[in-house]
């Protein structure tokens, strides 16, 4: 699952409102002053109630200090890219630095038209923007001999380089289908995808395997693309952060519409976030920089050929053993038709960053496993009126998925998106990859993606159990007996999963 390692961006995309013209400008030095790292703009001429994006941005650049700047996305065929690169060249010295390049095909192909520009199909949009990123490339390159000489389908340049950008500007493109994905991963800097048109984060995983792949082929490392996304909901620090590990994305650019939500955005969300990150960012380096000395002694008790074992060096890590205990009497499946993969080589050592790469799913699992049994407690207790709802804050706020506004049903529901989207992460990416790498593993895949929509399911009944004792407190055993049937059905599967996976895992890497 992917972290690609970059630091991490929080911004903020205004409409730009030709009506409300000032306070677009007073929202964006409010971004600047509430610390955000970035301002975006939509790029949309044909629409006569909006500011044009390019004098906007410049404007900005005279009024504020720190703060990045960018449209989202300019829509190549409305500018000539020669001449876009000048102007991108010159808002970023203007700027000092502060202006990073996102592109898009376009869109709207009867509003570009309507608007003078030329009417491109899908497929020659592409291959236009393919050719203009080469021609900004190449006029920002002031350092190469000779001028522009381009000679394409779509543009014909000869021209001098130049001016020189003030920093190497990042050209990230909005990219949704496989044509445009495998373009960013081949050329572009980034990814800017909307949440909104990708429909889940599923897609992510999606996208990025199209983009890894391409990069892959084109002699280059998936870290050179940067993966951005805008937001199209109020998503918390933990879901945030769950997209940054899992998903690899490293710049949000929340849609805020009034000073409020923006300064909320800021103070709370995105501290909270960079700490979540950086702690597991922390976690995972301590395990794959160690040297085997201190890989053996600080998991001695975790990197063994078997639970209860003396330590063996070099042995794969042990998954967690299915106890055997359930607290219900309703079973979500038949755990003895469980397929199981094939075995490994009884001899085969493994070095410690294989040893990390196999351990790193049952770190993911005990997490859960943690959250599950805190979430039980505190089922219990607020029933039960042990504790008062500042008592209980004081507990969530020590845990990883802690609320700014605690009640039982918002952290409840964030532990069952959080294993959700864990689901959905393995889904999406994990299982494509160890299919491939490993095709006697399929039976096995298939049956741990059928137990995840049932243990889906069972989520659902969480859901609807914390609804009603909401409303009836007489609901309290109904509660009680569906968060017991997650308990059973959540720590059998984890165990199955870990039992099947973690050898791969430590083969193949993750």
């Amino acid at each position: 699952m992917p972290d690609y390692g970059h630091d991490l961006l929080f911004g903020a995309s205004f409409v730009p409102s030709a009506q409300q013209a000032d306070a677009v400008v007073a929202l964006s030095q409010l971004a600047e002053r509430a610390g955000l790292d970035l301002v975006t703009f939509q790029d949309h001429p044909y629409q006569p109630g909006f500011l044009d994006t390019w004098t906007l941005l410049s404007h900005l650049a005279a009024v504020t200090e720190r703060i990045r700047l960018a449209g989202n996305v300019h829509p190549l065929p409305l500018r000539p890219p020669a001449m876009l690169a000048q102007a991108a060249a010159s808002l970023d010295l203007l700027s000092h630095g502060r202006f990073e390049l996102a592109l898009g095909s376009g869109g709207f192909a009867d509003a570009i038209a309507s608007m003078g520009g030329p009417r491109l199909s899908a497929g020659q949009a592409v291959d236009a923007l393919e050719e203009g990123i080469g021609i900004i490339r190449a006029a920002w390159d002031t350092g190469a001999p000779g001028d522009i000489a381009h000679r394409g389908e779509h543009y014909q340049v000869s021209a001098p380089r130049g001016p020189r950008p003030a920093h190497d500007i990042g050209i990230w493109l909005g990219a949704y289908k496989p044509r445009m994905l495998r373009l960013t991963g081949r050329l572009a800097d980034g990814w800017l995808p909307s949440m909104p048109y990708l429909g889940s984060a599923a897609a992510l995983g999606e996208g990025n395997a199209v983009i890894d792949e391409a990069a892959a082929e084109a002699g280059r490392s998936p870290r050179d693309v940067r993966r951005l996304l805008n937001l199209g909901e109020d998503l918390p620090a933990d879901g945030l952060a769950e997209l940054a590990l899992t998903y690899g994305v490293s710049a949000f650019i929340a849609m805020l519409g009034d000073a409020r939500a923006l300064e909320r955005f800021a103070r709370e969300t995105v501290p909270e976030v960079r700490e979540l990150v950086a702690a597991e960012r922390r976690r995972a380096a301590s395990l794959t920089e160690a040297s085997p000395t201190e890989v053996s002694t600080a998991e001695a008790t975790r990197i063994t050929s078997a639970p209860g074992d003396a330590m063996v060096e070099g042995a794969a890590p042990a998954p967690t053993p299915d106890d055997g205990v359930r607290l219900s009497e309703v079973r979500v499946w038949d755990e003895s038709t469980r397929p199981t993969g094939p075995r490994p080589d009884p001899e085969r050592r493994y070095t410690p960053v294989e040893q990390a790469n196999g351990r790193h799913l049952v770190d993911v699992h005990d997490h859960l496993r943690g959250e599950l049994a805190r979430l039980r407690d505190l089922v219990e207790q607020v029933a039960a009126g042990a504790i008062d709802a500042g008592t209980a804050r004081s507990h969530v706020n020590a845990m990883t998925m802690r609320q700014n506004n605690w009640t039982l049903g918002a952290y409840c529901a964030s532990y069952c998106r959080l294993v959700t989207m864990h689901h959905t992460a393995e889904d999406a990416m994990l299982f494509p990859d160890l299919r491939r790498a490993e095709p006697g593993l399929a039976p096995v895949l298939d049956r741990l993606q059928e137990e995840h929509h049932a243990i889906h399911k069972v989520l659902e009944r969480v859901d609807r159990a914390l609804v009603a004792y909401v409303g009836d407190q007489a609901g309290l055993e109904t509660l009680r007996a569906a968060v017991d049937l997650l308990t059973d059905s959540l720590l059998s599967h984890l165990s199955y999963e870990e039992r099947e996976l973690v050898e791969p895992l430590a083969r193949h890497g993750a």
